[in-house]
């Protein structure tokens, strides 16, 4: 009898450890079956560009969009199985040192790529110091250099810092590489990418980068209307009045009753690619954030901050570098009142006298602004699958 119930015993426990093998390895196959990418490649290099992108009729502020600024450079251009590969690192949480961040934590496609919290939570709960900025566009910008304090010199440059972020992802480039090479589909991924399966930091640089660089706005509720007229301050025919009258204010320079918002804003991607950054007056002095001073110490870069691009920024709130307005109207009221007079304020938004401006807008111009800047919102990318988390 005793040795039945040992013999029992002992069956049901290999029972059990054959039980645990198995879900194991089924957890094994199901993480690694996750993966949904298309049996032909999504296309992220054929891009339709309107013709207010290509060429510039806004003489005196700036170049045209996409011509003039690409940063793409000679040595990684933009393939299809390349951006491929730089969406499904983008996603891969396992690319963290305790696998619960990646890319898109941060960077969160229904928010325009931004974030929708002041500061971002890294790995382990702590925060990042400042607003997760926006990826649109980031690709039109000749100046090239990236972060709020354009730190990194190139975008290949800036997209394996945050792995590398002690707040971040807290890992080591040897952590990334490895974690990427532990991962059985990557091998393929870069085959196609890059001609063989090596893996190595500069191509996961390099194929981030393209994936970046192919998310692009050129269908917002404004591109459709600006493909109408030959020049943006024209009614746009599928503009409300308060939308076109807010064009008019954003476009127009103070001598005629705009606000020329289009000098900070230029080009109609509504970058900044001729005095790259600047200082708007949102504090007094610079003291606890320098800017773009703490990577170039040159006084004049004291408190200036990149200026990112204003497409989708109706879902990119918060807003500024430190994530201090919560509204677009909050954003709008600070250029209207709130101005400080930095040492480094840029001159555009200085009045005759050379004080920070006051613009002293009606209710209904703030509102008119308002329901402008909400036109820059490009649906396209938030609900485009290629740009979508491939691990469902």
């Amino acid at each position: 009898m005793k040795v039945k119930k040992t013999y029992f015993f002992l069956s049901l426990i290999f029972a059990l450890i054959s039980i645990l093998i198995s879900c194991t390895k089924n957890e094994i196959e199901i993480s690694e079956s996750v993966l949904n990418l298309p049996s032909t490649p999504y296309d992220y290099t054929t891009i339709n560009l309107p013709a207010h992108l290509t060429t510039n009729v806004l003489i005196g502020v700036g170049q045209n969009a996409a011509i003039d600024n690409d940063n793409t450079p000679i040595s990684n251009p933009t393939t299809n199985n390349g951006a491929t590969l730089g969406r499904v690192l983008f996603y891969d949480k396992k690319l963290s040192i305790n696998n619960t961040i990646s890319c898109a934590s941060c960077h969160k496609q229904e928010n325009g790529f931004s974030d929708n919290t002041k500061f971002s939570l890294g790995f382990s709960g702590g925060s990042t110091r400042r607003h997760s900025m926006s990826l649109i566009n980031a690709r039109w910008y000749k100046r090239g250099r990236f972060f709020w304090d354009e730190r990194a010199a190139t975008l290949e440059e800036q997209v394996l810092m945050p792995f590398q972020d002690p707040v971040e992802m807290g890992m080591t480039l040897t952590n990334v590489v490895d974690a990427v090479r532990s991962q059985t589909f990557y091998s393929d991924l870069f085959l196609s990418a890059f001609g063989t399966n090596e893996i190595n930091s500069d191509r996961i640089a390099k194929a981030l980068a393209q994936f970046v660089r192919s998310i692009v706005s050129v269908s917002s509720k404004y591109d459709a209307g600006r493909q109408t007229v030959n020049i943006p301050t024209t009614n746009f025919s599928n503009f409300t009045q308060s939308e076109n009258n807010g064009k008019q204010l954003f476009f127009l320079p103070k001598s005629l009753g705009g606000l020329s918002c289009v000098g900070c804003h230029s080009t109609e991607a509504f970058i900044n690619p001729d005095a790259g950054a600047t200082n708007n007056g949102l504090d007094l002095t610079s003291t606890t954030d320098l800017g773009v001073f703490e990577a170039i110490p040159n006084p004049n870069f004291l408190g200036t901050f990149k200026v990112p691009s204003l497409k989708n920024i109706e879902l990119s709130a918060p807003y500024m570098h430190d994530g201090r307005f919560n509204t677009l109207e909050q954003v709008v009221e600070h250029y209207n009142s709130g101005v400080q007079n930095h040492p480094n304020l840029n001159s555009s938004l200085k009045d005759a006298s050379g004080q920070p401006q006051r613009l002293n807008l009606t209710a209904q111009q703030k509102t008119d602004l308002v329901n402008f800047l909400k036109t820059l919102t490009d649906n396209n990318l938030t609900t485009d699958v290629k740009f979508s988390n491939p691990f469902r």
